[in-house]
């Protein structure tokens, strides 16, 4: 991999990618939307595609010269169908949060009301988080995680939308380590007269894996972020029933964005085709699996897990517990230069703020895919409890970054 036709017009840039390169090669990337594609979703997201408008969709686009950009997008709709059972997907969202925007501009007015999880327990900013849109747009009211074991509060949830009568509820999070029962969330929308719609950005390949369960066909609508746990093109998708098809396609374009990047879709398209494969669910299946050696490796160094575990791709770290005076930040800080990326994360409960909060997130999608195992991913949970335990020794954070300079050379990235 190479940057020659950059540095010859503009070297700056050049130095840049190429120490980006250098900088994922040589550090575990632990942030669980995080993730590396593979070289041919790299070649397709950096195609002619992008010298391309294509307003519009297959069939119906407002410029000509749209033959291969209809042929490409034509094969990613197809490919997601198939994997995830899905009768319509939209698959121009240049992002998870516009996928939610767009089902909110679709199915909403300014003013109606949507009930989705609190940031702090493992929300997203585009489930109404008042410095979104969507908290400026609607009117919002949060339910929680049990604050005793960690799970979803569904009794909460039920009494609270039959208090609220929402218009919306929305599922999935972005901090959550459990499967989420979709079914159950499903008849407390149907319960209050509310559209349902599932966010699987964070597990969208766990989904199309199976190695979680599914809810399209349970949940009105589903979104999901497209290079997270599924490693394909970067972005968002829309998947509903044939009925909403087209509400959505008009709330996608016009409604929220111009022109769709198609390069973006062209890696998606080839990303998809990979999850189709049956590699894919091998790797989604050692995902959770070392997410689990993970957690368990810093549950027995005294860290204290929210929801005691994980079910998922991630962990949640509640580091009061164990190390009060510690805040995500300053892990987060210490461990990035050990060569651990990962991010300080609100917890449930939180009495710190988002920006220096009281947690840490650490995820398994990228280091899977560099080939990590669960002895591996035990060295790593190691690693990460040291320089917690220490993050003022510069000692430490050597000797640790000593072990993932080894790490990543016996799993490199991009040979």
């Amino acid at each position: 991999m190479n940057h020659d036709q950059v540095r010859a017009s503009d070297p700056a840039v050049a130095d840049a990618l190429e120490g980006e390169l250098h900088r994922q090669e040589t550090t575990l990337a632990m942030i669980a939307s995080e993730n590396h594609v593979s070289e041919a979703v790299l070649d397709a997201q950096s195609s002619v595609l992008t010298n391309k408008y294509a307003e519009g969709y297959p069939g119906e686009r407002y410029y000509g010269g749209c033959t291969y950009a209809d042929e490409v997008e034509t094969l990613a709709i197809e490919r997601a169908e198939e994997l995830f059972g899905a009768e319509h997907v939209n698959v121009q969202p240049h992002s998870g949060t516009q996928a939610n925007q767009a089902v909110y501009f679709a199915m909403c007015e300014p003013g109606d009301k949507i009930l989705s999880l609190d940031l702090t327990h493992g929300g997203h900013l585009s489930h109404g988080h008042p410095a979104n849109f969507v908290g400026q747009f609607y009117e919002i009211e949060q339910y929680e995680v049990d604050p005793e074991t960690g799970y979803l509060d569904y009794e909460g949830m039920t009494d609270l939308a039959r208090e609220f009568d929402p218009d919306v509820i929305v599922s999935g999070y972005s901090a959550y380590p459990r499967e989420v029962e979709w079914e159950r969330i499903q008849e407390v929308a149907d319960d209050v007269g509310a559209y349902h719609l599932a966010d699987i950005a964070h597990i969208t390949g766990l989904v199309a894996a199976g190695v979680h369960d599914s809810p399209v066909g349970v949940a009105d609508f589903v979104t999901g972020s497209t290079h997270k746990t599924i490693r394909a093109g970067r972005g968002g998708i829309v998947m509903c029933d044939a009925e909403y098809a087209d509400d959505i396609d008009a709330a996608v374009f016009p409604g929220g964005q111009g022109g769709p990047l198609m390069h973006n879709v062209a890696g998606k398209a080839v990303g998809f085709a990979e999850a189709l494969e049956p590699e894919f669910q091998r790797y989604a299946e050692q995902t959770v699996a070392n997410a689990k050696a993970l957690g368990e490796t810093l549950a027995d160094h005294g860290l204290s897990l929210v929801s005691g575990g994980t079910d998922n791709h991630l962990v949640l770290v509640d580091l009061r517990p164990s190390h009060p005076d510690t805040t995500g930040g300053e892990a987060e800080e210490a461990l990035e230069a050990a060569g651990i990326v990962l991010n300080g994360n609100t917890v449930p409960g939180e009495t710190r703020s988002a920006f220096n909060p009281s947690g840490i997130r650490a995820g398994t999608p990228a280091l899977t895919t560099r080939g990590f195992d669960e002895a591996e991913m035990r060295t790593v949970g190691d690693c990460v409890a040291r320089v917690v335990d220490a993050p003022d020794d510069e000692d430490v954070i050597a000797e640790v970054a000593d072990e993932v300079e080894a790490l990543c050379a016996a799993n490199p990235l991009y040979e």
